[in-house]
Formats: structure tokens, C-alpha cells, sequence
């Protein structure tokens, strides 16, 4: 972690260099440091793991890092229902579960033909390819029964990942026609937050960037997706390893790994804009980037994880995966250049910023 901070350093400063901010003096880039804020996540222990014991272990390894909440409390089944806030937390992958029709959505019609042996027009055509609210509707399915159908389509090869959070599997019922689902597995998913008695205990969160990384907060901290390969020193390997003195019903696995943590700055911010109704202007992270010159309308767009084009040489990629652990200072840097401007308080504060995200982004690509 600390060579890639040093790597994301030099990076930043050629890039300085070359967007003209080798004219900066040094009190200037220090200047431009010390406007970034202090890291600050949303973490929240998930519905199936939300017992007293995970809250204090929760607690106790925030505080064990040099971690500080700074705010706390729980949110129940029917509010996250009727705001809809866990479609809009994992707003990609229920954008196409939920949402979105299939003839709303960038299918790749040649890698569906590949992997079905079916055009996609025709596909649509018939009428044979549903969201996964739609399919339950049609197979006379529950959350429950989708997962399982969704389970076995997998387990028989007969599945495509077209992107992040955006799959489609074909699905077979008895008695029904076989259908092509999207995001089939999301119905459970989201039962799991919505069902009676259900709630989320969640902590805002915030540290110093120069005493542990954002890398390191979600990579050592928090532990991978899979708990099952979480190092047991990690929260996702704590609850793993000690789910049954830690009252939990079952063991986790899936999509119920214990606890969720924001994958970058910029998440976290959409994060609490989502779950706790905060808005960039009373934020601090949020006023950071409006200074910066992201617009309030941009901000609200960039909550859903668009596909972006920037740079010099211009890519198109996901904003989430371009953010991501990021420490703050490199997030606005980043989020800046994204955004094709800089901090608008000077021309030298300015140069850094698009520079450092600049040498960042070319960091990130040779990485």
C-alpha cells in the first residue's frame, strides 16, 4: 500500500508537470493537500448480521484502527422499501432487475447471439427476455423461487456477463416457456432488506488517510466479497469465522457477508446522500467537489455509476471502478479531471488538481 501511495505521488506530479503545474510552488501543492477533507465511509452491518455482538465487534475494530464514528443508527425494512433505497445502493445491478426494460438496456446483441444462439431482436421479438421483477411475475415465481431457477441456469453454463452488475441467464420453469432473465439473482437479494423485522445498523465513519489507505480500510479492514476467503483479522473473516457466538441465524456466504463498506470517497458521499437524505451542500466531502467545480446536477448523475469519457486520449469507463480506493485527496483530483475542470480558487491549484488526476489515471492504466 505505502509503494502505491509513493507510485500515485510521482504519477501525480509528472502529471502536474505536464498540465503546467510544474510552476506551483511547493506552498501552493501543500495548500492544495490540506483542502482535501479527512476520509469518511458509510459502513453498515447487513440485515442478517445485525446483532448486538457484530455491532460491538463493528465497534471495536473501528477503534482499533484510529477509526472515529462520528455518526450512528439504524434504518428498518419499510422505510428501505418505500424510498427504495436499496434499489438505489446497488442502483446498478436493480436498474436492470427492477427498472429498466430489455429493449431499454445496452445488451451486446453479438455476445448474446454467441451465448444463446438467439438474435437479440428476435429475442425481443418474442417477447422472451425479462427483467427479473417481470419474471417472477410470469414463472409465478417469489424472490426465493427466482434465486433457485437463477441458481440452476448458472450451474448449467447457460449465463452471460455482459458488465459489472449486468447478467442474463436463461431460465427454465415447468410448465413455462423458457425465458432470458436480467439480474435474476436481485429479487432475493432485496427481500433480504425489505422483509418484516429487517433492518440495517450503519456507522459514518471517518480517519486520516496518511494513517491507513482506502485500499487497506476496505482490503484489510473490511476483507473481500467472499467471506470465506476473508483473513480472519478482517470483519468479513471475523463474522465468517464466529457466526454462531455472534448470533447470526446461519452462516454467511453470498451477497450475506456481514458488513458493506464504501468503495471510495466519491461512494461514500452517494451513499449518505442515499440512505441518510444528506445533500453535497452540508457535506464535506460533497462541498469539496461542488468547489471543485462538479456540479450539483453532475453529482446527482454520478450516483448512478454512469459510463464516463475523458482524458487527453479519451477512454470510456465506469466512474465507480475509476474512483475506487481512492483517498480523498486523489478522489477530487480524479473526480475534477472526469469532470474536465479544476479548483477554480486559482490557476496553479487548478493545474495540480487536473495533473494529479491525470497522473494518477496513467498510474492506474500501466498498474
Amino acid at each position: 500500500a505505502a509503494a502505491a501511495r509513493r507510485a500515485r505521488g510521482a504519477w501525480g506530479r509528472a502529471g502536474a508537470r505536464a498540465l503546467g503545474g510544474a510552476g506551483c510552488g511547493r506552498g501552493e501543492r501543500d495548500r492544495w493537500w490540506e483542502m482535501a477533507p479527512k476520509n469518511s465511509a458509510f459502513v453498515f452491518l447487513k440485515p442478517h448480521a445485525v446483532t448486538d455482538a457484530c455491532k460491538a465487534l463493528v465497534k471495536q475494530r473501528l477503534a482499533d484502527e484510529g477509526i472515529q464514528v462520528v455518526g450512528e443508527g439504524a434504518l428498518g425494512a419499510a422505510e428501505i422499501d418505500e424510498k427504495r433505497l436499496i434499489d438505489q445502493h446497488y442502483y446498478a445491478i436493480a436498474s436492470k432487475a427492477t427498472i429498466l426494460k430489455p429493449e431499454q438496456m445496452p445488451v451486446p446483441a453479438e455476445r448474446f447471439r454467441r451465448k444463446f444462439g438467439l438474435g437479440w431482436k428476435e429475442a425481443l421479438d418474442k417477447g422472451v427476455v425479462l427483467n427479473a421483477m417481470d419474471a417472477c411475475s410470469y414463472l409465478g415465481l417469489d424472490a426465493a423461487g427466482l434465486e433457485k431457477a437463477w441458481r440452476r441456469a448458472k450451474e448449467g453454463g447457460q449465463m452471460v456477463k455482459f458488465g459489472g452488475g449486468f447478467y442474463c441467464g436463461l431460465v427454465e420453469v415447468p410448465g413455462k416457456e423458457p425465458v432470458y432473465v436480467f439480474n435474476g439473482f436481485f429479487m432475493s437479494m432485496r427481500e433480504s432488506f425489505v422483509r418484516p423485522g429487517a433492518s440495517i445498523h450503519y456507522y459514518v465513519v471517518e480517519w486520516e488517510a496518511t494513517k491507513l489507505s482506502w485500499a487497506d480500510f476496505r482490503g484489510k479492514l473490511l476483507g473481500p466479497t467472499d467471506p470465506a476467503e476473508a483473513p480472519a483479522g478482517s470483519l468479513r473473516g471475523a463474522i465468517y469465522g464466529r457466526w454462531k457466538e455472534l448470533g447470526l441465524a446461519a452462516k454467511p456466504g453470498g451477497g450475506d457477508n456481514g458488513v458493506h463498506a464504501s468503495a471510495s470517497p466519491f461512494e461514500a458521499l452517494a451513499e449518505r446522500m442515499n440512505w441518510l437524505g444528506v445533500s453535497p451542500e452540508t457535506d464535506e466531502f460533497g462541498r469539496a467537489l461542488l468547489k471543485a467545480g462538479v456540479s450539483k446536477k453532475t453529482l446527482k448523475t454520478w450516483t448512478t455509476d454512469p459510463q464516463v469519457t475523458f482524458g487527453p486520449v479519451p477512454i470510456t469507463t465506469s466512474l465507480f471502478d475509476m474512483l475506487e480506493d481512492t483517498d480523498t485527496d486523489l478522489c477530487l483530483a480524479q473526480a475534477a479531471m472526469i469532470n474536465g475542470q479544476g479548483f477554480p480558487a486559482a490557476h496553479c491549484a487548478t493545474s495540480f488538481a487536473l495533473g494529479l488526476g491525470a497522473g494518477y489515471l496513467l498510474w492506474k492504466l500501466l498498474k
